[in-house]
């Protein structure tokens, strides 16, 4: 009823915004007229399949066979034709039309070594070479041959992002050596909705198989998304509220042999006239993932050892398997939409659920086995381990509506509502419960061009419900409430394009119920009875209530075109970010990290062996970045590049301290023993704010050698240092990589070298890093006569079976990459 009530309320509003921006802005209508032309290449030659648009309308034309276009109905005055073209670089042509029609237009494409693909993630008009931010997009093939079973593991070969690899069955992207919740993942610009952001353990809820284009904003988009976006953007572009009735179908099926994953993904898409359906759907199972062979899963155990400790001498067997690393996942949309002159409104229902073991984590490891043989039944409960079950259902609205004779020439609304739960199961019995019940709501208002100037104002919504309950719920039940407006511009000036923007929002993060019990944490029994009065005032739950803060963001960015081929994009922002839920309010054991996590909100202190923790007197602050952005781009002919380079200095950064002391896990220790800090049990972690310097520099330079021959070098380098000089933990190492690609009539295929170099930048109780290098290979064959197109296709990763240990994960020492893994697939079209 809650569903259906508020997307009925949504519908309502979003129609009748639409006919009042019609009724206040509406203008006597000129004359319609026509431009017709051709797209030819360097040398002539018509392109055809080329895209000619009308920026800032929904005017598509496909140019034939002999590269003519017409595109009608028109107004008097400026406008912008952009035309788009598999391996050409785009073309803007500005045009002023009278009273008369406008014929014999040429529009000339340049090649470029270099794929350029549109963007989605920016209400304005961008391309992957127009942009004053560097950005990333995987689409078509490419998406194909890099799609994995994670968000993470998907885009980690891209420049300037890498993945916090979580053995296999969760990795979310790190953009420039940031993750958690300062880089958004969004579907179809809006927030996936899930609790990836809260802990590395929870899978991203959105699927990359059944995606048709990623694309990664590297650098502070918090003016589009808000300030869950201070360090990127990863936005998954999928069909499921279709624009278009054209048919369109995809299918693919894969296995690989390192896990014995077997997957399988279609979409499709048909319609009439007025009504385009979509459905997609997937499956994947994968059982544990094989271990390199040389990996010794008790190398990281003998180094914690002092120097003359006694130890076991004899290990068990080391496994050739990664135990609890299996996963199964499926799910299905179906979306509609209803399509007239002016645009589209529709909507889609999504379903999905992922089950998978966590790695690297058991209880039942820190039990004492009796003497009475119960050693095969906890031998049994290890094997099972902790189970993770994760289910979501999402309902998206879309609608876009065009005014061609108003001042308000575009109307753009998007709305979302996502229930999500994520359940971590232990020994049969349901351990933790997180759940998140999140509505967003954004509507984009676009203007005619004003002196030069095209913009957007933007409305933006959004409520957060997260709830954890159980054993573990290491972070209260809270609501996250924000509103926000921005303002983007930007005007060409000759061969520069200016883009301006700021945006405010308003966020209020509430805690709710009675707040956490500090008591759980003065777990001494040795000092119990003595110390009853003491403890008994911390038994008392401490709530922290509502805090508000209100970002403020703003940003200039330029890019020149000062050559042909060339340009440099330029991009300072000062970027705000109010702290998440998890940073201020937790407190409490984290499955996911094997810490004990402390929020800002609180204050730990050491007396002697004992450790008290309370309320701070600190108010929280605002994080806020200021930033610099220098890309220079080289993106037509044989040879092409894309170098950028990045400063990003951070006041009142959140982060987590190794405080060096440990959280006992187990309450049957010797009574005598008077110390609550032991050798075994959890690190205790508390979010600290300081000040932080990040710079880097990535880089991608392409050669076209031959025809079918194409190599590419790309590399990338982060530096993360705290105010006093210590590093960031977890930032990843410097890398560099190569990629040869061979092009025929019938097949292609590809090899990649990715170095990673050692990492000792590392933070205090950090360990470093060795260096590994990756080799990988794939082909594809090309079957004429089956659908539009069937590709037969072969895998190969890590090669060398290298023992490959990601410095950014949290389960490093115990999950390194998998071995040698092939896989062998089929996909097709039609």
């Amino acid at each position: 009823m809650y569903i259906h009530s508020f997307l009925s309320k949504k519908l309502s509003a979003t129609l009748t915004l639409s006919a009042l921006v019609t009724a206040l802005s509406y203008s006597s209508v000129a004359l319609a007229q026509t431009i017709s032309g051709k797209v030819v290449d360097q040398k002539g030659q018509p392109v055809h399949s080329a895209v000619v648009n009308i920026n800032g309308t929904d005017q598509i034309f496909t140019t034939n066979e002999a590269g003519n276009f017409t595109l009608s109905g028109l107004r008097a005055g400026s406008i912008e034709l952009h035309t788009t073209a598999k391996n050409y670089a785009h073309n803007n042509q500005y045009i002023t039309l009278g009273q008369t029609d406008i014929s014999n237009v040429t529009i000339r494409l340049s090649p470029s070594v270099l794929e350029v693909l549109d963007v989605y993630a920016t209400p304005l008009h961008t391309s992957t070479i127009e942009s004053a931010l560097p950005v990333n997009v995987l689409s078509g093939d490419d998406l194909k041959l890099k799609q994995a079973s994670t968000l993470g593991e998907t885009l980690k070969n891209e420049v300037g992002v890498h993945s916090n690899f979580y053995g296999s069955v969760t990795s979310s992207p790190i953009i420039r050596g940031l993750d958690g919740p300062r880089v958004l993942i969004t579907q179809n610009g809006l927030d996936a909705g899930d609790a990836s952001r809260v802990g590395a353990d929870h899978a991203v809820s959105a699927e990359t198989s059944t995606a048709t284009q990623i694309e990664v904003l590297r650098g502070p988009a918090t003016l589009f998304y808000g300030s869950g976006a201070i360090g990127g953007v990863v936005n998954v572009v999928d069909n499921r509220v279709p624009t278009s009735s054209d048919t369109i179908a995809e299918w693919l099926l894969q296995y690989n042999d390192v896990s014995e994953e077997k997957q399988g993904s279609f979409s499709m898409q048909t319609g009439n006239e007025n009504v385009a359906v979509h459905l997609d759907g997937f499956w994947r199972d994968a059982g544990d993932y094989r271990l390199p062979s040389d990996f010794d899963a008790h190398a990281h155990e003998e180094e914690e050892h002092e120097e003359g400790e006694e130890h076991e001498e004899d290990h068990e067997e080391t496994p050739s398997h990664l135990a609890n690393s299996a996963s199964k996942s499926n799910g299905f949309t179906l979306g509609s939409s209803y399509l007239f002159d002016q645009g589209f409104i529709g909507f889609s229902y999504g379903k999905m659920s992922r089950d998978y073991g966590i790695p690297g984590h058991s209880h039942d490891d820190e039990e004492e086995h009796d003497e009475a043989g119960h050693e095969d039944e906890h031998e049994e409960e290890h094997e099972e381990g902790t189970q993770a079950e994760m289910r979501q259902d999402r309902i998206q609205l879309l609608s876009e509506v065009n005014f061609d004779h108003a001042f308000i020439n575009q109307l753009a609304a998007k709305v979302a509502y996502t229930d999500y739960q994520h359940q971590e199961i232990e020994n049969g019995a349901v351990g933790t419960t997180f759940t998140n019940e999140s509505t967003e709501i954004k509507t984009d208002l676009y203007h005619q061009e004003v002196n030069g100037w095209q913009g957007a104002w933007t409305l933006h919504y959004k409520h957060s419900d997260f709830e954890a309950i159980g054993d573990e719920a290491f972070s209260p039940p809270s609501t996250t409430e924000s509103f926000a407006f921005a303002w983007l511009e930007e005007k060409h000036f000759d061969s520069v394009l200016l883009q301006l923007g700021a945006r405010v929002e308003r966020v209020s993060i509430t805690e709710k119920g009675d707040g956490m019990d500090l008591s759980a944490f003065e777990h001494d029994e040795g000092h119990e009875s003595e110390h009853e009065a003491e403890h008994d005032e911390h038994e008392e739950a401490v709530s922290f209530g509502k805090q508000n803060f209100t970002p403020v963001s703003a940003s200039a960015g330029l890019v020149w075109n000062y050559q042909t081929g060339y340009n440099l994009g330029i991009s300072v922002a000062a970027s705000q970010r109010a702290p998440s839920a998890a940073e201020l309010f937790s407190f409490g054991p984290h499955i996911g990290t094997n810490t004990f996590e402390v929020g800002a909100l609180y204050s730990l202190e050491q007396e002697g062996d004992e450790v008290h923790v309370e309320s701070s007197w600190q108010k929280p602050e605002i994080e806020t970045s200021y930033s610099l952005d220098l890309t220079w781009r080289k993106f037509e002919g044989d040879f092409g590049f894309v170098i950028s380079a990045f400063y990003n200095h951070v006041e009142d950064y959140y982060y987590q301290q190794d405080t060096g002391l440990i959280y006992e896990t187990e309450h049957d220790h010797d009574a005598e023993d008077e110390t609550a800090i032991e050798e075994e049990g959890l690190p205790i972690l508390v979010y600290q704010q300081d000040n932080v310097d990040m710079y880097g520099l990535e880089a991608e330079v392409v050669y076209q050698i031959s025809a079918p021959f194409k190599v590419s070098i790309f590399g990338d380098y982060i530096n993360a240092q705290l105010s006093d000089g210590g590093y960031l933990p977890r930032t990843p190492p410097m890398r560099i990589g190569s990629v040869l690609q061979y092009q025929g009539s019938n097949y292609d295929g590809e090899f990649s070298v990715n170095h990673y170099f050692e990492q000792d930048n590392i933070a205090s109780l950090e360990t470093k890093t060795n260096s590994y290098t990756l080799l990988d290979v794939n082909m594809n064959y090309y079957i004429d006569g089956f659908g539009n197109d069937l590709v037969v296709y072969a895998k190969g990763n890590n090669l060398t079976d290298e023992v490959a240990k990601v410095h950014s994960s949290f389960l490093k020492d115990v999950s390194p990459l998998p071995g040698r893994n092939f896989s062998i697939g089929i996909r097709g079209s039609f």
